[in-house]
Parts: structure tokens; sequence; C-alpha cells
């Protein structure tokens, strides 16, 4: 869902996560990925004609590609299901209309033979265009459908020659369906506006972006996020918030995405039981250029909007996102039959976008809910708050205490001696 990124993808879940001191409980909604879900990838590989240059240790940059490609076939777990696309790679025309529509797969997604995937890799040649937008838009119906981890790999060594289908734009709008894709990028020996589209591709779904110079770079990069697609992780559940909470969804513990229009607000609900404490958190994401000067704020109110408790966050302009978090403890109640509480968490953010700068789909936001037993007894609950620290500190100021009379009557002792003297 972005470049640095990703965020990224983050990044940006592990910062709202660590803001609310959150862990979550057995049966979440938002539950590790189940082992048997199959994890999917799609290396997208750019086939123009500029993958011809000899810059790479010597070499072609299409031969570093195949090196790296066949290195990492190798070593792909078995549990991924791994594709190949490519883009640029079969029309030798000038007629752009044409050229961008020249994305195919040359490999489907699927149980991976190594033999076949290798010799359709040999096969390829710096041929036409660079159509990213329309091979990502592709490669995203390719990893269509299960419960896995589904990542597309982009290697490219230029931007996007068929505009106006902006590959960022579709990075976000395919970020925006909350289909849990990642897209991360490698730029072989890339430019700075390359540079900067790469950047803009992988930010947009939490992704990452590496700038590769040497063939190893290149293969031991590939072979990075292959890997991380097999390792288990936390999946956000898509959710959409709404702009009053009588008519927001409910949610339980669990991470979920959304997306937040520039200076709007959503609401969400949540019970608690009494004995029971909400912590929650939220990250918002600039995924494009905004404007300096923005914040976040978190607020858990009463379904009749009083404010219980708030978080808040804010940014200059050199941060890519943005967090806060908030705790809530429901008193205990002497009636074993009293109702859970509804609360509403109020998301509300003060970005703005310069002119020029498209605003929709809205910002990335990542929601963190947790709800916990809290503390069952006075003894748990900080004093001042120093919790239990507050008997060792009584301890010490008592035995500082002591130490003072004895250090002044010895003191004395010894003056009295010295004057006997």
């Amino acid at each position: 869902m972005i470049t640095r990124q990703r965020l990224a993808a983050g990044i940006c879940a592990l910062l709202a996560t660590l803001s609310a001191g959150v862990a979550f409980p057995a049966g979440a909604v938002a539950d590790e990925t189940d082992s048997t879900a199959s994890p999917k990838v799609e290396l997208v590989l750019d086939v123009s004609g500029s993958m011809s240059a000899k810059d790479i240790d010597g070499g072609s940059r299409m031969a570093a590609a195949k090196q790296a490609f066949n290195e990492v076939l190798d070593a792909t777990p078995e549990e991924v299901q791994l594709g190949i696309r490519t883009l640029g790679a079969n029309y030798h025309g000038n007629d752009r209309k044409t050229g961008c529509k020249d994305t195919a797969q040359l490999y489907p997604v699927g149980t991976l033979n190594r033999t076949e995937a290798k010799t359709a890799v040999a096969t390829l040649q710096p041929t036409g265009w660079t159509p990213i937008g329309p091979a990502l838009l592709k490669a995203a119906d390719d990893l269509n459908g299960g419960d896995g981890t589904r990542r597309i790999v982009l290697i490219s060594d230029g931007e996007d020659t068929c505009q106006p289908l902006d590959p960022c734009e579709v990075a976000r709008e395919i970020a925006a369906k909350g289909i849990g894709l990642t897209i991360d990028t490698l730029g072989l020996v890339p430019d700075a506006k390359t540079r900067d589209q790469l950047s803009c591709i992988a930010d947009a779904t939490g992704g990452t972006y590496t700038s590769v110079q040497h063939k190893e770079e290149l293969s031991d990069r590939v072979g990075q996020l292959v890997d991380r697609a097999a390792d288990p992780v936390v999946t956000p559940v898509a959710t959409e918030g709404t702009a009053q909470c009588s008519s927001a969804p409910a949610l339980k513990s669990g991470l979920y995405t959304d997306r937040e229009e520039f200076g709007k607000q959503r609401f969400y609900r949540v019970d608690v039981n009494p004995g029971q404490e909400l912590r929650a958190s939220v990250s918002v994401g600039a995924d494009r250029e905004v404007n300096p000067d923005y914040g976040v704020l978190l607020r858990a109110v009463t379904v009749h909007g009083r404010e219980i408790v708030r978080g808040e966050g804010t940014g200059n302009g050199r941060t890519d996102v943005i967090s806060t978090g908030l705790r809530y403890p429901k008193a205990e109640s002497d009636d074993d039959n009293a109702p859970a509480e509804t609360v509403c968490l109020q998301v509300t953010n003060s970005f703005s976008a310069p002119s020029g700068v498209k605003t929709t789909p809205g910002l990335p936001l990542e929601l963190t809910v947790d709800v916990v037993d809290a503390p069952s007894n006075s003894s748990d609950v900080a004093s001042f708050g120093l919790g239990r620290g507050w008997w060792l500190l009584g301890a010490l100021v008592l035995t500082g205490f002591v130490a003072g009379l004895l250090w002044g009557w010895l003191s004395r002792w010894r003056l009295a001696v010295w004057r006997t003297n």
C-alpha cells in the first residue's frame, strides 16, 4: 500500500503497534496467515530496449536480470506459488498504443517447475516499450484469490513510457481495494526520475524500493523478497469507516486498513466490557506529496459524543507516516450482567495536498485495536505513576533516612573525641 516504504508496509503497522503497546490475543479478527494458505509472488520484469545497456558489472542489465532469476528460482521455497510477467518483451514497433499493451504472463502463478521457468526466462531479449502501469494491473489480476500473502516484485531500469496512465496512481488504486497486495520495486542503475517513480509505487502499497548497481545485489534482494512472502505475518483486514459513529463498522481485536480523505474523519465502533481495557493506535501514511504541518488525532468517545481519551501526533513534511495511540480502561462493575460499553474511535487528519496533487484515493490508514483484561486489583495499578516501584522508592527513602541519622551520630562522636584529645 508507500518508498521507503514501505512501509513501509509498513513500517507503518509496527509503529502503530508500538505506540499503543498492543499484543494480539488468540482468536483476533486479523489473525496470523493460515499455514495452509500458499503465498503468491509474481516477478514483473522490464524487457524494454534499454535493458540491453551494458553497465552492470560489465554485462547487460538483461543478463543481470536473467542470472538473478535463475538463482532465485533455485532457492524459491516450496510453499510459494510463483509466476513471471514481462513488460515490453514482444512488440518491436513504434506504435505507442500497441506498445503500451505489451505485457504478458511468461510463467503462470502456481506450483513452480524450475526447469520450465528458467527456460522461459532464457528466451527473453530486450525489445520494446515500458508499460509499467498496465503490467501492474495485470499482475494484480494474476495474484487474485486465496488467503495467503500476495507480492509483486517489479524490476525496471526506466520510467513508464505509457502516460497518462500513471503507475503510481495505479499502485494507489490497487492498495485502495484492500486486497493486501504489496508491491516491491527494484531500479537497475536508476536516474532520479526512475527512482522517484519506483519509490512512489512501492510506497503506495507499503512495499520497499531498492536501487541496484550490481548483479549480486539484484539476486540477493529479489531472493529476500520472495522469502519474505513465505514468512507468517499479521494480515490486515480491510474495513471502511464512516462519517458518523452510529453507522460505523463494529471491530474486534485486530489490525485493519482503510483510506481516509484529506482533512476528513472516520469512525469505528468497539465494545468494551467492564474490567477490560481498550488499546488502539492509528497510522496515516503520506503516500504522495503533501503540504507541511499536518497531524493525526485519535479520539475515544461515547456514542453521545463525549470524549473519553485522546492521542495525537504531528509532522512537518519530513515524516512519511504519522502515528498515535490511546488506552481506555473500563472500570469493573458490581453487576455481573452489566452490558458492554460501545466506544467510538474517531480518526481525524489535517493533511492537505499541494496544487496539482490528486486527493483520491484517500490516504492509507492502518488501525490497531486490542481489547484485553484490565488489571484486576489495586496492587496492579500504578501509585503516582510508579506501580510496584513505589515500594522500592519507599525502601530507598527509609534507607537514606537511617543512613543520614547514623552518619550524623558518627560525625558528632568523632568531633567529641577530637575535642577530648
